[in-house]
């Protein structure tokens, strides 16, 4: 007992000694009131009929040291449960981020490449039937059909862009074989006929090929990367939606409530306690970090190339105008063409009471054809410019690298979830107020064997993140592909001619402004009347569609004795009919 004497003598010292014991004994002392607890508990929307009103012995405790306390057994039970729901909702809220940028450049560039394909059609029929009149509205199913197959490419149908693009060119090299020679009736096996050495005779010049390219290229980028964006947001969902394991639903509790339970709800935890107890609960969505990053980068690879050889723009305006050229290269070689064709196919029959068109027929005073000038270029409804959707969307994509490693990052710096780095010794350590002392644990599952917060089962790895890493993986496979101008879907498509990985978008540069010119040689084999060229077609007669046949073939109609003679006179009215293109 103290004197009196000692009293009397140092009053001063003993107030500082009993005011010092009075700080450390009061968060564990009974009595204490829990009136901060239970207004922090009551703005949670939570009764506060099971709260004590001052602090209790804690032996009933599970998951909090078992101090004075002001918490039940309920209050820590629900308490369990919110720490869950505030885990979940601080992934939700970071990843937002992703998912919002995912959706809406996904829905932009969507948007953008149908009214691309949309306007490519209508800047075709407009300049087409200005050029050509009658004579393209009655053959206009060609070019419809050629639209409709590349809407359903783009789409996600299972359409081979080289077998549309070759259909359209076989399609066409027939109308245009028979408004060429106007004064003669082909059936449909001389038409085949004709088809079958139009790849030797190349009536369009290299125009198919070039545009081929144009298409394929640019076609296959844009449906790879819109593709790209819906895998990423879905891949956004499916991670967000964790479960959390009760291993780290009892960490999260300690981290979080435990200080409420001790009377101090200010108290933050320490900002290496926050990451171990993250890095334990997202031990197998940082596994996730090697193909996203790798996923990431493709997609900004994918978005280069489509700002670069693969534009989409200047493919869809190529279509119109690389048509039109040639079907003026085969209207200006229609002589030497048919002269070949009739070799080989024979001489056809004389059209009944017709040697050659009127001039209202030929449409003599049409304008020869022309592109738009840029101020009559038509303009998208979107606003916007591909340079403009792929600037902005590589800003986006940068700091997604690396997103899934650093989330606990992320998260424990968020002043309101742990304390701050600087603030070492006045944070929740787990047990108390004080220094965080365990070293803090690396990232990914089998960085946790040793973590000091959460239990991690090391012997089942989970198989949600192993199907998200296959999606990933998927999904960057068909981006690199696209990057060389292939598609995953039709590996063995003529697509991949000349455009290998090893950089096959520049290639045929001379498809495109700006890169140097490129010219491959290219040589003409004699045109071989008994030989196919290509396999023979079955015509629908109910539709506009060719269909190919396998196992079917027609043989080239044999030469009449005189056409070495008739030759000579049809030579002469061709010449008379062959501009009426113009």
């Amino acid at each position: 007992m103290v004197s009196r004497l000692y009293v009397q003598k140092y009053p001063l010292v003993l107030l500082c000694t009993l005011a010092a014991l009075s700080w450390t004994w009061g968060p564990v002392t009974a009595g204490r009131s829990c009136s901060e607890t239970r207004h922090v508990y009551a703005e949670k929307g939570y009764s506060t009929n099971t709260a004590p009103l001052t602090q209790i012995s804690g032996e009933h405790l599970r998951l909090c040291p078992q101090d004075y306390t002001c918490c039940s057994s309920q209050m820590e039970e629900t308490l369990a449960h919110q720490s869950e729901t505030d885990f979940l909702s601080a992934i939700d809220d970071t990843s937002q981020f992703l998912h919002t940028t995912f959706t809406q450049r996904h829905r932009k560039f969507d948007e953008f490449f149908r009214e691309l394909i949309d306007l490519s059609e209508k800047s075709m029929n407009q300049m087409f039937t200005k050029t050509y009149g009658r004579l393209f509205t009655q053959n206009a199913n060609v070019f419809q059909e050629l639209f409709v197959e590349l809407r359903r490419y783009y789409s996600g149908g299972s359409v081979s862009l080289t077998e549309v693009l070759s259909e359209f060119w076989s399609r066409l090299v027939e109308r245009v074989f028979s408004l060429v020679n106007p004064q003669y009736q082909f059936s449909d096996e001389y038409l085949e006929c004709v088809n079958k050495h139009a790849e030797q005779l190349q009536p369009f010049g290299d125009l198919p090929r070039k545009l081929g390219l144009q298409v394929s290229r640019a076609f296959i980028a844009a449906r790879a990367l819109v593709q790209g964006l819906a895998t990423g947001r879905d891949i956004v969902n499916k991670a967000a939606k964790l479960s959390a394991g009760a291993g780290c639903v009892r960490a999260l509790m300690r981290q979080w409530y435990c200080p409420l339970c001790r009377g101090m709800p200010s108290l933050r935890p320490c900002h290496a306690l926050c990451l171990n107890v993250m890095k334990g609960c997202l031990a197998n969505t940082a596994d996730l970090d090697t193909e996203w990053n790798n996923f990431i980068d493709a997609l900004y690879q994918v978005s280069e190339k489509l700002e670069g050889p693969f534009n989409m723009e200047l493919a869809a305006d190529s279509i119109s105008v690389k048509v039109s050229e040639a079907i003026m290269h085969m209207q200006e070689n229609s002589i030497a063409t048919s002269t070949k064709v009739f070799q080989g196919c024979g001489s056809p029959r004389l059209a009944p009471g017709r040697s050659r068109r009127s001039p209202k027929e030929s449409g003599g005073n049409r304008r020869p054809f022309r592109t738009f000038s840029p101020e009559e270029k038509p303009t998208t409804a979107t606003g916007t410019n591909l340079d403009r959707l792929v600037s902005e969307l590589k800003e986006r994509l940068r700091p997604m690298r690396g997103f899934w490693v650093s989330l606990p990052h992320t998260i424990c710096n968020d002043k309101n979830v742990a304390a701050d780095v600087t603030n070492e010794d006045r944070c929740w350590n787990g047990q108390t107020r004080g220094r965080y002392l365990p070293d803090v644990t690396g990232d990914g599952l089998m960085s946790q064997l040793n973590n000091p917060e959460v239990e991690v089962d090391m012997a089942r790895p989970d198989v949600r993140t192993r199907q998200l890493i296959m999606e990933l993986r998927v999904a960057t496979n068909r981006l690199k592909h696209a990057q060389a101008g292939q598609d995953t879907d039709f590996m063995d498509s003529e697509v991949e001619e000349g455009s290998g990985s090893g950089g096959g978008g520049e290639r045929y540069s001379d498809d495109w402004p700006g890169y140097r010119p490129y010219s491959p040689p290219y040589s003409k084999p004699p045109l071989n009347p008994q030989t196919p060229i290509k396999p023979p077609r079955v015509r629908d007669r109910t539709g506009s569609k060719w269909n190919r046949s396998k196992g079917q073939s027609i043989s080239a109609v044999s030469r009449p004795a005189f056409f070495s003679l008739a030759v000579l006179f049809w030579l002469s009215v061709m010449v008379t009919v062959a501009p009426f293109w113009r």
